[in-house]
């Protein structure tokens, strides 16, 4: 049995061989968790995110750029979970080239507020608010901390939610150390202290 860890896009949804904006997502990615990968996910890092990495940041607009391509090119979040307006779709699996992060991508459209499924980040997450309408964009993703509109969220380890999304279109591109997402939380359960 070979116990090499995957390279990126093997195993996942997404075939990176047949999506060359995809590749070029990942790749971004990998220079983004160059200079993250050591970082703990949660309210400093969100706070220092949205400081160096927001809007107007060089990986914030490629990331973003490479998004929207995707989505215009089909292979962004094509996994429907809940119809058009909720779709989810894995675009690759953690790995030593993705500094063990996995990368995946949900689509949510509404303008109330609507929530996706409840879950738990084990080891934290890494997330970048995308808003699909550039210009007129108002969307906005109920973070740990409260609503974001472009910009990043950062939920800490052992944290559990209802992503929220309201007053229009966005795609979540989130990063999950190890790849690790678990749908056994429930609502009543307590929070973490660091919450």
């Amino acid at each position: 049995m070979d116990s090499a860890p995957p390279k990126a896009g093997q195993g996942a949804v997404l075939d990176l061989a047949k999506h060359p904006t995809a590749q070029k997502l990942v790749d971004r990615c990998c220079q983004f968790f160059a200079e993250v990968e050591d970082l703990t996910p949660g309210k400093d890092l969100e706070a220092r995110l949205n400081k160096d990495y927001g809007p107007g940041n060089p990986y914030y607009e490629d990331l973003c750029s490479y998004v929207r391509r995707g989505l215009s090119e089909g292979w962004v979040a094509e996994t429907e979970i809940n119809g058009r307006t909720y779709r989810r779709g894995k675009i690759a699996l953690p790995s030593a080239e993705t500094r063990f992060f996995s990368i995946t991508a949900v689509y949510m459209e509404s303008q109330d507020v609507f929530a996706g499924q409840y879950h738990q980040h084990p080891y934290g997450e890494i997330n970048c608010v995308v808003q699909v309408d550039p210009v007129d964009g108002e969307a906005e993703l109920e973070g740990m901390s409260g609503w974001q509109g472009a910009g990043w969220t950062s939920p800490g380890p052992g944290t559990h939610h209802y992503p929220r999304v309201r007053r229009g279109p966005l795609v979540a591109l989130f990063f999950l150390p190890a790849g690790r997402i678990s749908y056994k939380a429930t609502p009543d359960m307590q929070q973490p202290l660091s919450v």
